[in-house]
C-alpha cells in the first residue's frame, strides 16, 4: 500500500490527493478572519453604545431625596424626586430636556433644563413666650409650587453612572410663607441608568 506525500502549506500538513481542496481552505480561513475582524470592530459599538430608558439616583443639596428619570427619547425625559426639606417632604415631577452638542470634546457631558411642580408638607417649631415662659409647638402645613431645573451631567459609558451638579429653584404658592421663592438649592447627583 503506497503513502500520498505530505505537502507543508501554511495551515499545516496536507496529503498530495487534497491539493485541488487548497482554495476552499484559504477561502474558508479568509471568511474567518474577516468575520472576526468585523466582530472586533463592532465590539466596542455593541457593548458600549447602549441605549438608557430609565436612570434612578440621590440628590443630596437643600432639597435631598431620591430621583426616578424615564427618557422619552435622547433630547426629553420626566424627572420624579421625592425629597426633603424644611422637616417634610415634597414630591417633585418635572419635564426635562437635554442638550448633548455644546461641548465639543465630548458627548458624554449633557446640559439639562426643566420645569415642573411640587407638592407635600412642611413642618416648624413655632415659638411662643407669656407669663415669663417660652415654649414651642411644632406647626405642619400644605406646601405646594413651581420648580425650575438646570444642570450638568457627566455620564459614563463603561458603567452606566452618571454624577451630575443641578440648581433646582423653586417658588411655593402655599406653605409656611405663602409666596416663598428660593434661588439657590443647589445640588450634587448620582444616578444609575438602565
Amino acid at each position: 500500500m503506497k503513502r500520498a506525500r505530505k505537502i507543508s502549506t501554511f495551515n499545516g500538513m496536507i496529503k498530495r490527493s487534497e491539493l485541488h481542496t487548497i482554495p476552499l481552505k484559504i477561502n474558508n480561513f479568509n471568511r474567518m478572519k474577516a468575520g472576526l475582524l468585523l466582530l472586533l470592530a463592532l465590539f466596542p459599538t455593541l457593548v458600549f453604545a447602549q441605549t438608557f430608558n430609565r436612570a434612578i439616583g440621590i440628590r443630596g443639596g437643600l432639597t435631598s431625596g431620591f430621583e426616578y428619570r424615564v427618557y422619552t427619547d435622547d433630547a426629553n425625559s420626566y424627572k420624579f424626586l421625592l425629597g426633603t426639606r424644611d422637616e417634610g417632604v415634597q414630591l417633585h415631577a418635572m419635564k426635562e430636556f437635554h442638550q448633548y452638542d455644546l461641548f465639543r470634546y465630548t458627548d458624554q457631558l449633557s446640559f439639562f433644563y426643566g420645569a415642573g411642580v411640587h407638592a407635600g408638607y412642611q413642618q416648624w417649631q413655632k415659638r411662643y413666650t407669656g407669663y415669663n415662659a417660652e415654649w414651642y409647638e411644632t406647626k405642619t402645613a400644605f406646601i405646594a409650587g413651581l420648580d425650575g431645573v438646570v444642570g450638568l451631567e457627566y455620564l459614563f459609558y463603561e458603567v452606566p453612572l452618571s454624577l451630575g451638579i443641578e440648581a433646582k429653584p423653586y417658588f411655593d404658592l402655599f406653605g409656611r410663607e405663602v409666596f416663598e421663592l428660593e434661588v439657590f438649592d443647589i445640588a450634587f447627583t448620582v444616578k444609575y441608568h438602565f
